[in-house]
């Protein structure tokens, strides 16, 4: 090869940020991607303050972000007799820099990938090339090995691989093949959107119930002035012991008569759940899954991010999040070390720990680890919170919560930019 390129196993949201920041360091790229086509699929996520810094560093700023989300301005507690267990304002109502939004993930991928188009050319994106492997090289190189959708074999050569090909990743099954299969702790969730009247706020994310069932509910897109509806983000989770719930399949699209009447009469003053699902536009069903955690992320020029590394629980609403920061810091460390194995030896090194543990405590309820406590303490009946869990006993648990997930006021605030503005690799050929 003439001059140095980085495959990108993935179009994801992992995928198009690791492109996304190659360009803006002028190294040269190629994502690979399986589907045919792009398409907004999903439903809500949430983008914490660290990774819309990113973005913004990227030139994708609020001003874009406002035109497919919604700044979050409250995060919330309720136990199921309606009374509030913790509540806290998010994003610049909380002091950061920059806000937190709610918005879909399809309509965030579909924007990053344009972006990127419009930066890089449109062949900066195969779709059609789903990546089934890869093969590394005496001179340090690597091949990506894979398909085409009607079966034929490719292969394409470069310096680097990066696999952010998801939770399922062929990448990872190659590099970890004694793997354990995908783990399920028990949780269903059923996912959907609904025009309705967003509650308390009007920009809250609020996490409804105990710990073992519970609806989290948040709008993605501004109330209509006319009408006050916006889309909101809905999550209906139970958890069972019935592991014959497996065999559903990992992610389905399904009627609300299949599950809603686990949620009867959850109905109060400010929000009526029942009404909520009825009127849904859109259902998945989905198990809560994740991956254990493996020793390294990384074979030579090959190198695992986002959901293909680290695959965690919902809870803590960073797994799009946390997919942006692997690429920043990927981008720094080949900054630091150039277009090479080093640059990924050194973000495994400092992140594949780290953010191992953080799957960890997601898989324990992460944030929602409050509602837990509120059940072993009281069984989820209480008047006064105060009285169960009191609150410098509330705020320290969220605040440890942010501190290992990276998005600690303080620490944000004052953090010096991952990438610093203009840095290019030096000395390639491009």
């Amino acid at each position: 090869m003439t001059e140095p390129r980085v495959l990108v196993a993935g179009g994801g949201i992992g995928g198009l940020a690791v492109a996304l920041t190659l360009h803006q360091i002028g190294v040269p790229f190629t994502v690979l991607e399986g589907a045919r086509e792009l398409a907004p699929l999903g439903v809500g996520i949430n983008l914490q303050p660290n990774a819309v810094r990113e973005l913004d560093d990227l030139g994708i700023g609020p001003d874009v972000l406002d035109t497919i989300g919604v700044a979050a301005r409250e995060w919330a507690l309720v136990g199921r007799n309606g009374n509030d267990i913790y509540s806290e304002p998010r994003g610049l109502l909380a002091g950061y820099r920059w806000p937190q939004y709610a918005l879909h993930r399809g309509r965030l991928q579909l924007l990053l990938a344009q972006t990127l188009q419009d930066r890089a050319g449109a062949d900066a994106i195969r779709l059609g090339h789903r990546v089934t492997g890869y093969e590394t090289h005496a001179d340090g190189t690597v091949t990506a090995t894979g398909q085409h959708p009607d079966g034929t074999p490719w292969r394409e050569d470069g310096t680097l691989l990066v696999g952010a090909d998801g939770i399922h990743s062929a990448v990872r099954a190659q590099m970890h093949p004694d793997q354990p299969p995908i783990r399920w702790g028990g949780t269903m969730m059923w996912r959907g959107t609904t025009q309705a009247v967003p509650v308390r706020t009007g920009s809250s994310f609020v996490g409804l119930g105990s710990a073992r069932h519970r609806v989290v509910v948040y709008p993605i897109s501004p109330a209509d002035p006319r009408t006050g509806l916006a889309t909101v983000n809905w999550i209906a989770e139970l958890r069972v012991d019935d592991t014959a719930w497996q065999r559903s399949g990992w992610f389905r699209q399904v009627g609300v008569e299949e599950f809603a009447h686990h949620f009867d009469g959850w109905t109060y003053d400010w929000l009526d759940v029942p009404d909520l699902l009825a009127r849904a536009e859109v259902v998945y069903e989905n198990p809560m899954i994740d991956r254990d955690p493996v020793p390294t992320w990384q074979d030579g020029p090959v190198l695992l991010v986002g959901d293909a590394a680290h695959a965690m629980y919902p809870t803590g609403s960073n797994g799009a999040s946390q997919a942006i920061m692997d690429a920043r810091h990927l981008g720094a460390a080949i900054l630091r070390h150039g277009v090479a194995p080093e640059a990924l030896a050194a973000f495994d090194e400092q992140l594949c720990g780290p953010i191992s543990q953080l799957v960890l405590r997601n898989r324990g309820a992460g944030p929602f680890g409050l509602l837990d406590l509120v059940d072993e303490r009281c069984g989820g009946d209480f008047d006064d919170i105060d009285d169960v869990v009191p609150e410098v006993e509330r705020t320290a648990f969220m605040a440890g919560y942010k501190a290992a997930a990276g998005f600690a006021i303080e620490q944000l605030n004052s953090a010096e930019p991952t990438i610093a503005p203009g840095a290019r690799v030096e000395g390639l050929r491009v």
